[in-house]
């Protein structure tokens, strides 16, 4: 059975999950508002000493690719190569989106995260995790009209902040779903359906997902 260790440091709530043969055998919300880097390790080796798992038990590592804080993104991210290359054994890189988009129940998911400055993450699956609509970052509003036509189920890690949005939409009765903020189960998951299917990565290979340009980026000047 394949044992996964996950991790999601892409918002200021972060998790740890091991996952083994399709099962969350362990699962723990972190909340970091300064970031993870001072305390990921320490965190990582006290969920192996709570489950019992011997580092080198590990078969896979996984991590939330964003889109999300751009460090914490980085920090998740060069955890899992690092521990993956020591190990010697494959990571797999995960869209947090398409793991909030897991925890959904119909035909067609749209997740959203909120991205700030008035603007939101968000992306459409199918029930197999596919991508209908690609991820982007824009205005609330103006990603609910370009969602796809027919049954679409919202989802979101903390839909109370787009409620009052949906009034005057087609999902004004149907709402947002709620995804949990520990997204690091679905992680495991996911990275576990990949393996398995041969779609396993170099660790040198995992690359970050931001969808928006850092902020460097936004404000530089010539």
């Amino acid at each position: 059975m394949l044992r996964i260790l996950s991790i999601d440091t892409t918002s200021e709530f972060g998790s740890i999950a091991l996952v083994q043969g399709g099962e969350v055998v362990w699962e723990s919300l972190m909340h970091a508002p300064e970031g993870f880097g001072q305390m990921l390790f320490g965190r990582i080796a006290a969920a192996l000493e709570s489950a019992g798992w011997p580092l080198g038990w590990i078969d896979c590592l996984a991590a939330a690719s964003g889109p999300g804080s751009f460090t914490g993104v980085r920090v998740g991210l060069a955890a899992v190569k690092g521990l993956a290359e020591a190990l010697g054994k494959p990571a797999v890189a995960v869209s947090n989106l398409e793991a909030v988009a897991w925890h959904g129940t119909a035909a067609m998911r749209a997740a959203v995260i909120d991205a700030r400055r008035g603007q939101i993450y968000g992306a459409v699956y199918d029930a197999g995790l596919n991508v209908v609509s690609p991820e982007v970052v824009a205005a609330f509003p103006e990603w609910l009209r370009a969602l796809p036509a027919g049954d679409v189920q919202l989802l979101s890690t903390d839909p109370g902040s787009f409620r009052a949005a949906l009034a005057g939409t087609r999902f004004e009765q149907a709402g947002i779903g709620t995804a949990p903020r520990a997204l690091a189960g679905a992680i495991g998951h996911i990275a576990g359906a990949r393996l398995e299917a041969g779609r396993g990565a170099d660790p040198a290979s995992l690359d970050a997902n931001y969808v928006r340009r850092s902020d460097a980026e936004l404000f530089w000047r010539e």
